[in-house]
């Protein structure tokens, strides 16, 4: 049942290489989730048939895998039959895991694994992933979101608030750079912005277009995520505990049943299922139908009232959309 939640799936044999990679590349998600934008981190996998007190048909042996954006390290294991006790076993399968967690992490050090050289086997291998290729996997939804930190560097704990401006991007213009900035003067914050590499009545971007629009931030020294997530609610699993920097026009659409089949009652509860996650909307006004609309000028209903915040009018307006500003003659993807 353990593996079944894990996976999301019952595998046809349980200790095998290829689980031990499917298990560290759940865990690398996982990991992901739990992480701060830009921070490294590793899934590890491990499955292993050890000696037990049951006569085992098989091989005793184990698999690890190491999981991060750009490699997997792999180890497959055959330990001799009856040279070892259930102790011994776990004791060299362990240090084998202690060697895959320091490898991956790129820290030099020798790990005494105690292997016979005559009745142990032990075949290890790496494989690096281009920028396309895990660009790739994200499309693909293997991996659910990759960060590029720009000029930003990760050192230490990270104080405040993640608040995340998400969109297309085509292009980056004053008005999103503006907007976050004006966002992060609520408040404390880590700021950010987001892409969804998957439309949600659009075909997927392809890669290039994708390293196109991620160039216009890492220029500039600014961190962008790029999920696979275009709706909020799956945004939200992925970024807990953040707030989404978004526009008045956003925020109308987002509590109006239609979107929601129709539903009152569905959209309360895809909104407070994002609230439970510890996020929230930080909400700019702008024109909207030809005339300029502000939070006060919405009705939330009172049960997600805490859940939006505006950001006042004097400290931003910018009525220019990237749909607008690619309609004008002589556009250039990326221009200020």
């Amino acid at each position: 049942m353990s593996m079944l939640h894990l996976l999301h799936k019952v595998p046809s044999q349980y200790v095998n290489s290829e689980v031990a990679d499917e298990v560290a590349l759940a865990a690398y998600n996982h990991a992901l989730t739990l992480s701060r934008s830009g921070a490294s981190v590793a899934g590890i996998g491990l499955t292993g048939a050890l000696i037990s007190s049951s006569p085992k048909r098989g091989d005793h042996r184990c698999h690890i895998a190491a999981r991060t954006q750009s490699c997997i390290l792999k180890y497959d294991l055959v330990l001799s039959k009856g040279w070892r006790d259930r102790f011994g076993e776990e004791n060299v399968t362990s240090r084998l895991l202690i060697k895959a967690v320091s490898d991956i992490c790129g820290i030099t050090m020798t790990v005494p694994l105690d292997l016979d050289e005559i009745h142990d086997t032990l075949h290890a291998s790496r494989s690096d992933f281009t920028e396309d290729e895990q660009l790739d996997q994200l499309v693909n939804g293997e991996t659910c979101m990759i960060s590029y930190s720009g000029k930003q560097t990760i050192a230490g704990p990270i104080k405040g608030r993640r608040f995340i401006l998400s969109g297309s991007f085509n292009p980056l213009h004053e008005g999103h750079l503006k907007l976050l900035d004006a966002a992060c003067s609520v408040a404390e914050c880590v700021p950010c912005f987001e892409m969804s590499a998957i439309n949600a009545d659009k075909p997927p971007l392809t890669v290039n277009e994708i390293k196109k629009r991620v160039g216009q931030f890492t220029e500039r020294g600014k961190t962008i995520i790029v999920t696979n997530q275009p709706f909020f609610y799956k945004k939200a699993e992925l970024l807990a505990d953040s707030s989404f920097v978004i526009g008045i026009d956003t925020a109308i659409r987002l509590i109006d049943p239609k979107y929601y089949e129709g539903s009152h009652a569905k959209m309360l509860e895809v909104l407070m299922g994002i609230q439970k996650l510890g996020c929230d909307f930080i909400v700019a006004g702008r024109k909207v139908a030809e005339c300029y609309q502000t939070l006060e000028d919405v009705q939330i209903p009172a049960q997600l009232r805490p859940m939006f915040k505006a950001i006042p009018k004097e400290d931003f307006r910018a009525d220019i959309s990237s749909t607008e500003l690619r309609q004008k003659p002589g556009w250039k993807l990326g221009m200020l």
